[in-house]
């Protein structure tokens, strides 16, 4: 199962305003773990960022004079992408600019969805925690993800922190050993045993009171009454002494 977590910055907020993508970061996963194949490019947008784009990413137009043009770089990108899941948080953002992007070069341009499958993060996140806040840094914070070093947005490192905080979301990286850091078997490509973290603490283990043990033991006694003495849970197991038999 290969998967590609994907960020981009921009110029501003909608393409249709003529905004265009200066960066693109993506993360490989392969069945659930994160490999070293990245993609990262800065690109020339061939026009000027807004101002409040640039406090948010703190890439500037000077910085990107002799980046690549989108053209460039299209065919590599979407070669890297092809046929994968696509990760994405608040997914019709991003593949909105990628879109149009691609339409520009290719006027019968199908879609991003044509080539890869798209899986929305914050959707996701939405569903699992209704009336909460669901931001990447929130994310960060529930699922205790670093993100110690994202003073500004950045296509790559945030397709990095997105990749962990998608594997805690789903139920962690995966290895087919207790050991993280032992081989990965291929004998059992469906089998899956997750690492168990050394650092989380003991389950705490809450005893009834009195009064609670007496309410429950009370609720017993009635089931047992209309079950005609068949609460299972008011028998006594015994073990019976074999019978000794002559021979």
């Amino acid at each position: 199962m290969r998967q590609i977590v994907l960020d981009t910055e921009t110029t501003g907020l909608d393409p249709r305003d003529g905004h265009r993508i200066i960066e693109v970061g993506c993360v490989e996963v392969i069945n659930r773990k994160i490999t070293d194949n990245r993609f990262h490019v800065y690109i020339n947008p061939e026009r000027e960022i807004d101002d409040g784009a640039i406090e948010v990413h703190g890439i500037t137009n000077q910085f990107l004079e002799d980046k690549p043009f989108y053209k460039d770089v299209a065919d590599d990108l979407l070669q890297y992408l092809k046929g994968a899941e696509l990760i994405i948080h608040n997914a019709p953002f991003d593949v909105g600019f990628l879109n149009a992007e691609y339409k520009k070069l290719n006027g019968g341009w199908a879609g991003i969805d044509s080539h890869c499958t798209i899986t929305d993060t914050l959707q996701m996140a939405r569903k699992m925690h209704p009336g909460q806040k669901n931001s990447l840094d929130a994310l960060c914070k529930r699922y205790d993800v670093d993100n110690s070093q994202r003073d500004l947005h950045g296509a790559l490192l945030d397709a990095e922190i997105l990749a962990e905080v998608y594997l805690a979301m789903t139920g962690g990286q995966t290895a087919l050993t207790l050991d993280a850091g032992a081989e990965q078997s291929n004998n059992d490509p469906g089998q899956q045993h997750y690492a168990i973290r050394s650092d989380r603490p003991a389950l705490k283990v809450i005893k009834a009171n009195e009064q609670e043990a007496t309410a429950h033991l009370s609720r017993l006694e009635n089931i047992n009454k209309e079950s005609g003495g068949q609460c299972v849970w008011l028998q006594e197991t015994t073990v019976s002494e074999p019978e000794l038999v002559d021979a």
